[in-house]
């Protein structure tokens, strides 16, 4: 498996009347941990589109377990659970300062081919870089 560890600190546009984080910022959550991990090992979604590849969000589950507040310093654990094939799943934990889990969740992203419109396998050397992690 690949982690990579993401901080991020909740700000008042993040939360609801209660200075909860809003339920539905998760989802962005999970994309700033995803794109941390992934230039972590060197690539980027840019790079990828330059290439002709897009990686839209097949399914995305969340779990959640206790409110994240404002003001808080997050951890974001995103994890790669398998080597990628036309298929990329994630899991992400979220924790507070204390590390305590606040929130568990799941996407799996599609490579794409930007002009069919077809999947496709990743990239050769986004796997690559990613066996490593799988032995």
């Amino acid at each position: 498996m690949y982690t990579h560890l993401t901080t991020y600190r909740v700000c008042y546009a993040d939360t609801d009347q209660m200075q909860y984080m809003y339920y539905g910022n998760y989802a962005r959550l999970y994309e700033i941990g995803r794109v941390e991990a992934m230039r972590a090992l060197g690539f980027s979604y840019h790079a990828f589109e330059e290439q002709g590849i897009i990686m839209p969000v097949l399914d995305l589950q969340s779990k959640y377990l206790q409110p994240a507040r404002y003001d808080e310093l997050l951890q974001i654990k995103t994890t790669v659970l398998e080597t990628p094939s036309v298929r990329i799943k994630f899991k992400y934990e979220v924790y507070n300062e204390q590390s305590i889990l606040l929130n568990e969740g799941f996407t799996t992203l599609v490579f794409v081919n930007k002009q069919s419109t077809r999947p496709c396998k990743a990239p050769a050397n986004f796997v690559t870089a990613l066996q490593q992690y799988f032995v």
